[in-house]
C-alpha cells in the first residue's frame, strides 16, 4: 500500500534528509587516498551522534554498519572495514537516518582525485540519470515512466542499468510501496499523487548489469568486475512536482 504524506509529515522527512545530506558532505571531505572504509564510517556516526539521530541502516535486516560504502566494482551495500581509498578510485556512501519518526536516504558516488574518463562519464551518466527520473515527478504521471527515464539516459551513454536493485517508498518506514525499478517502459505502474515520497536511486555499471553478492552477504558487485555508480535523491511529489528533500 502506498502511504501519502501530510505537509507536516514532509516537513519532517525534510528534516531528516537535510541531516542526511548534510553528513553524506561530512564523510565527503575524509574521502582521500589511504583512508580505511571504517574511518568514513565513524565519520558517519559522529555525525548522528552530534545531532542526535538514529543511523537508519546500523541493524537493519543485520546490517553491522551506519554507511554503506561501495568502491569500484562494488555497486551497492558495501560494509565499511579495512579496504583502503586509493587514487582513481569511485566511493559510493549510501546513508540514512531516522529523525522524528521519518526516514532519509540519499547516495553519492564521489572520485577520489582524478579518475579515468569512462569513470567520469559514467558518474555523469549515473547522475545525469537521477536528475531525468527527478523531472517525471509530477502528479497524474505513471511510475514508470521515471524507471524509462533512468534507463534512456544510462543507456544512452553506452552504459547499464543495475536491475536486482531499486529505489522504493520511503517515510515512517526506511523502504515502503512502490518499488522503482531504474529500468522499463514508460506509462505503466501506479499514478503519482501529491504526498508520495520516494527514494530515486539508478545504480549502474560500466559494463554488465549482472551483479554478485559477495560472501558476507551484503557487498553487491559487478559480475564482469566493471566500475559502478550509485546516486540517490529522497523526493515528495508535490503540486508542483517534485520536491528534493535531501539536497542542502
Amino acid at each position: 500500500m502506498i502511504l501519502l504524506k501530510s505537509s507536516r509529515e514532509i516537513a519532517k522527512m525534510e528534516v531528516a534528509n537535510r541531516i542526511v545530506a548534510e553528513i553524506l558532505a561530512e564523510v565527503r571531505e575524509h574521502i582521500r587516498p589511504g583512508v580505511e572504509t571504517r574511518e568514513l564510517d565513524e565519520v558517519a556516526e559522529q555525525g548522528c551522534r552530534r545531532r542526535q539521530v538514529k543511523p537508519a541502516f546500523k541493524g537493519y535486516r543485520g546490517y553491522p554498519a551506519s554507511l554503506c560504502v561501495s568502491v569500484n566494482e562494488e555497486v551497492v551495500h558495501g560494509i565499511p572495514g579495512s579496504r583502503i581509498i586509493k587514487a582513481g578510485d569511485l566511493v559510493s556512501l549510501d546513508f540514512g537516518v531516522l529523525a522524528d519518526g521519518y526516514y532519509g536516504d540519499a547516495a553519492v558516488t564521489v572520485p577520489v582525485g582524478e579518475v579515468t574518463p569512462e569513470a567520469r562519464l559514467l558518474l555523469q551518466a549515473t547522475e545525469e540519470s537521477l536528475y531525468a527520473a527527478i523531472d517525471q515527478v509530477k502528479p497524474g504521471e505513471r511510475l514508470s515512466n521515471l524507471s524509462h527515464a533512468t534507463q534512456k539516459v544510462v543507456e544512452g551513454y553506452g552504459f547499464a542499468v543495475i536491475r536486482q536493485f531499486v529505489g522504493h517508498g520511503i517515510g515512517r518506514s526506511l523502504h515502503e510501496d512502490p518499488q522503482l525499478p531504474n529500468f522499463g517502459p514508460p506509462g505503466r505502474g501506479p499514478v503519482l499523487k501529491v504526498g508520495m515520497t520516494l527514494a530515486i536511486e539508478p545504480m549502474t555499471s560500466a559494463g554488465s548489469w549482472e551483479v554478485l553478492i559477495l560472501p558476507d552477504g551484503w557487498t553487491a558487485v559487478t559480475a564482469d568486475g566493471s566500475l559502478a555508480a550509485h546516486f540517490e535523491h529522497s523526493v515528495a511529489v508535490t503540486e508542483k512536482g517534485a520536491l528534493i528533500l535531501s539536497k542542502i
